[in-house]
């Protein structure tokens, strides 16, 4: 028997939202637990106060860490909490939806940027204290409501959306490679969903940031909240990381990567994954990546590990690096061909190479 964790039980799309639809939250409780940045919680707390809800408790996010999980536990039993109200990028979504998880609770995601789809996930990833990557907690159920407010998301620096693009187009590229030869109807699915999603951000990524508000700009930030989370809710995880997350999860055990966002690390981890499998003769990884190569220069998003200011780290620092992506039980083992450290190595160094067809076997 296998279980998918599909969608949200709703999603509410539009502009001022909270106001228009303050139903949708007293219906669930009026005890909240609001858990969000200083920025978003500053966004979104003038709005419930302005229909009448009160959070009995907010807490401003750090890291998403086990330290925090007990404090949002605490908070809960304290307060007679009745919901989490999660609002901001990733690591907020992650950290309410957790906090619903533990305690059993209702959770509506509200997203302030377009950086992720943890709004929609029935997953939240748990980092240390000095925001490397640790592990993931896979949850009961995605969030009961999700609210994307293109009012609130529009706020945010266009970069968190460029870097939602990366972390979106992953989804092709590793669903792709893990899973292109299945015959398992969700992931057949799942997988040709993901090249949907890759054609609409290719088409569309640079219009979208070049006018924010608009049509085009609305159907990215759908792309890379809604779409993206429910490719990973029908195909799984192997749809969700794969050697692209391998790269992000790696870097952030680096400080010098931590003033870069998830979905910009991914994005590198894409190229990197491409990489390696021209290495190993797929004949269209060059030209995929030669064509990543282009958006990436014109959405600003890093192409080198110099770009993630890695470019002056020791050789020996560096392999330490590449043995970090590829420990035992990370994502990268989703590839189907083995992976060393010594390939993850050669890999990030070249991202830029040309491309050089007489050098790809058929494969």
């Amino acid at each position: 028997m296998s279980e998918l964790v599909i969608s949200p039980q709703s999603v509410l799309r539009g502009r001022d939202l909270i106001s228009q639809y303050p139903e949708r939250l007293t219906a669930i409780t009026q005890r909240w637990l609001l858990v969000g940045g200083q920025t978003s919680s500053d966004l979104v707390l003038p709005r419930l106060r302005a229909v009448g809800i009160e959070p009995v408790q907010v807490v401003p996010l750090r890291e998403c860490t086990t330290a925090l999980r007990q404090e949002l536990s605490e908070a809960m039993r304290a307060h007679r909490v009745g919901g989490v109200l999660a609002c901001g990028g990733g690591k907020a979504l992650d950290a309410g939806k957790l906090a619903a998880h533990d305690a059993q609770l209702p959770v509506i995601t509200i997203p302030t940027t377009g950086a992720t789809c943890a709004a929609w996930t029935a997953l939240s990833n748990i980092y240390s204290p000095a925001g490397a990557f640790q592990y993931d907690v896979p949850l009961r159920h995605c969030p009961e409501l999700l609210l994307l407010d293109y009012d609130l998301v529009q706020t945010a620096p266009p970069r968190t959306l460029a870097s939602g693009i990366g972390d979106a187009l992953a989804k092709w590229y590793e669903a792709a490679i893990s899973n292109g030869e299945s015959t398992d109807t969700p992931v057949v699915m799942a997988v040709q969903q993901a090249r949907i999603l890759r054609d609409i951000l290719l088409q569309k990524a640079v219009p979208a940031l070049a006018t924010p508000g608009s049509l085009t700009w609305q159907e990215v930030v759908d792309a890379t909240v809604l779409m993206a989370g429910l490719i990973g809710g029908v195909g799984g995880a192997q749809c969700r990381t794969v050697a692209a997350h391998a790269v992000h999860n790696g870097l952030t055990h680096w400080p010098q990567t931590h003033a870069w966002l998830h979905g910009e690390k991914v994005a590198f981890g894409i190229l990197v994954q491409l990489r390696l499998e021209e290495a190993q003769g797929y004949p269209l990884a060059g030209v995929a990546r030669a064509q990543l190569l282009t958006l990436y220069q014109q959405i600003h998003l890093p192409c080198t590990l110099a770009d993630l200011g890695l470019g002056g780290l020791p050789a020996a620092e560096l392999a330490q690096l590449a043995e970090v992506i590829c420990r035992p039980g990370s994502d990268i083992h989703r590839l189907p061909f083995p992976v060393t450290p010594t390939a993850v190595l050669a890999a990030m160094q070249t991202t830029t190479q040309p491309w050089a067809k007489n050098q790809v076997r058929a494969g």
